[in-house]
């Protein structure tokens, strides 16, 4: 069995110079391609439940899905809840068996959002689960705009609520669909000069590749949400599946289709994060 927590994975990145992927999982097909992704690049691999996918999933069945790959893994991998907004949805999942939490109190403020990643940071070390939460809203392309990090407040936030991991908010966006966009770099250089913590981008998906790689190896960013691209992937190998026969109706038949495609751009994405 190969289920870790998140400090197990984001540690020995901080340490030695690359950064994991967080995998946005919405369904079976995608969460086990990720896995055999990560095992053929022989990398560790985050497995994560975002709010779409808890609508469409439960927690509990959730957890067990994620477990029971990591069991039958060759690499490690978490189990993590993305944007949990209520310390009842972090409860359930540590409920659930996942092993990692993030808490998203972001639009809150500070003091506010402090004191409740605390209270969850407390509640899943209790349980030996891991903690992320989030300083600096990070916005949604075409909807909600970010509002980036302040580097002292960050350093406070790290120091007062002992998270595991910070997602920070330095240019990243949400949903983004190409890679034209970019880190805000001295932003990130000023967060890390003043916190030992290691850092999270969500919205990867919009980050220049060479940017991602660069800084996976030289910054304290240990962990990059990546979820667009994926779903991208997945859809269009879905389509492809559908329109090439339109008399097939087996949906098994159908999404087996998807496999190799998600395999394939998911290696791609964990091969931009791993160490020269």
């Amino acid at each position: 069995m190969t289920l870790v927590t998140l400090k197990d994975v984001v540690q020995p990145a901080l340490r030695d110079g690359y950064a994991v992927a967080g995998l946005v999982t919405l369904g079976w097909e995608d969460m086990r391609a990720y896995v055999a992704a990560a095992e053929a690049e022989n990398c560790p691999v985050i497995l994560q439940a975002g709010p779409s996918c808890r609508e469409h999933t439960p927690l509990p069945i959730l957890g067990k899905m994620f477990r029971h790959l990591a069991e039958g893994a060759s690499v490690p991998v978490v189990a993590h809840l993305d944007h949990g907004y209520t310390a009842e949805d972090c409860r359930i999942a540590i409920d659930s068996g996942f092993t990692s939490v993030m808490f998203d109190g972001s639009r809150k403020p500070l003091q506010q959002n402090i004191d409740e990643t605390a209270a969850i940071a407390e509640m899943a070390h209790a349980a030996g689960v891991s903690c992320e939460g989030e300083i600096g809203f990070v916005g949604y392309s075409g909807g909600e705009g970010s509002a980036g990090t302040d580097p002292e407040e960050a350093a406070q936030f790290a120091r007062e609520t002992g998270v595991d991991a910070m997602a920070i908010s330095v240019g990243n966006v949400h949903l983004q669909q190409d890679k034209e966009g970019g880190l805000d770099e001295p932003r990130i250089r000023a967060i890390e000069a003043l916190t030992e913590t290691p850092l999270v981008i969500h919205g990867g998906s919009g980050v220049p590749v060479a940017q991602r790689t660069a800084l996976a190896r030289g910054s304290k960013i240990c962990k990059f949400n990546i979820g667009t691209e994926l779903r991208m992937a997945f859809g269009n190998a879905l389509r492809d599946a559908v329109t090439s026969d339109p008399d097939r109706f087996d949906r098994v038949q159908i999404l087996k289709e998807t496999h190799d495609p998600v395999v394939a751009v998911a290696r791609q994405v964990l091969r931009a994060f791993k160490p020269e």
